[in-house]
C-alpha cells in the first residue's frame, strides 16, 4: 500500500492593521497561549510536517514566546514574502528543498491562516481525506445574508444560495499545487484555490462553520474566545 503524506503550510507571515496593535495578530495571547501556537496545535495529529511561514522580524519574537509557553510541536520555520503568494511559494520552495522524497502522487499539502486558531481537527481530517480521493478542496461556508455585487451606485442581488464564504485550509495535491505555484502572481490570486483555479482545476468545497472564523478585528478575539469557552 501507497503510504498517504499530509504537509500544511501555514502562513503566518502577514502583519495586518486593522487590529490596533503593533504585535501581528498571530502572535496575541488568546485564552492561555498565542493564536499560533493554537493554530499549529489543530494540525499537530493529521499533519507530518508543519511549515510555518513568518515574517523574517517576528522569528526571534516566536522561538522567545515558544520557550516562554514551553511549546514543543514540531514545526519549521520559513521566511516569508511580501506577499501572501510569494510567502506560500517560499514554503513551498522549502519543501522541494527539504522534502523530496515525500513529495509522490499520494502527498497532500494544505495551506491554512495562522489567523483562524479554531478549525476542528476533524475538518483538517477530512480536508487531506478528500485531498486524497482526488479533490483539491476549500473549506466554506453558506451565506447567511443578503448579498449585493457592484458598487455603492449600481449594484444587483445574487442568490446567497449560490455564495460561499471561503476558509481555510485549501488542500491539493502537492505536484497540482506546486505547478500552480509556477506561474506569475496575478492580482486575482487572493488565495490557493484561485491560483489552482487558472489551471482549470476544479475547486470541491468542503462545509465547514463558523468556528473557523479568521482574526481579523479587535472583535473577533472576543468571538474566538467565546468558542473556545464552549462545547464544539
Amino acid at each position: 500500500m501507497n503510504m498517504l503524506h499530509n504537509i500544511v503550510v501555514i502562513a503566518a507571515g502577514g502583519r495586518g492593521h486593522r487590529i490596533e496593535s503593533s504585535l501581528p495578530k498571530q502572535y496575541h495571547v488568546l485564552n492561555d497561549r498565542p493564536v499560533l501556537m493554537h493554530t499549529i496545535t489543530a494540525f499537530g495529529e493529521s499533519a507530518d510536517k508543519i511549515i510555518v511561514v513568518i515574517h523574517p522580524e517576528m522569528i526571534s519574537l516566536w522561538e522567545e514566546q515558544c520557550k516562554e509557553y514551553d511549546f514543543h510541536i514540531a514545526h519549521e520555520l520559513v521566511a516569508g514574502g511580501p506577499t501572501r503568494f510569494e510567502s506560500v511559494k517560499n514554503g513551498l520552495n522549502y519543501i522541494k528543498e527539504q522534502y523530496a522524497n515525500l513529495l509522490t502522487d499520494h502527498t497532500a499539502i494544505a495551506v491554512h491562516d495562522a489567523a483562524r486558531p479554531l478549525v476542528e481537527p476533524r475538518l483538517i481530517q477530512q480536508s487531506f481525506d478528500r485531498c486524497h480521493q482526488g479533490e483539491g478542496n476549500v473549506l466554506g461556508v453558506k451565506s447567511v445574508n443578503s448579498v449585493r455585487i457592484g458598487t455603492p451606485l449600481s449594484s444587483q442581488t445574487v442568490d446567497r444560495n449560490d455564495v460561499w464564504l471561503i476558509q481555510t485550509p485549501q488542500t491539493f495535491p502537492a505536484e497540482i499545487l506546486m505547478r500552480a505555484f509556477e506561474q506569475e502572481q496575478q492580482p486575482h490570486f487572493t488565495d490557493e484555490a484561485s491560483v489552482v483555479e487558472q489551471m482549470g482545476y476544479n475547486i470541491y468545497i468542503l462545509e465547514s462553520n463558523h468556528r473557523n472564523l479568521k482574526i481579523t478585528y479587535p472583535e473577533d478575539f472576543i468571538i474566538a474566545q467565546m468558542y473556545l469557552n464552549s462545547p464544539c
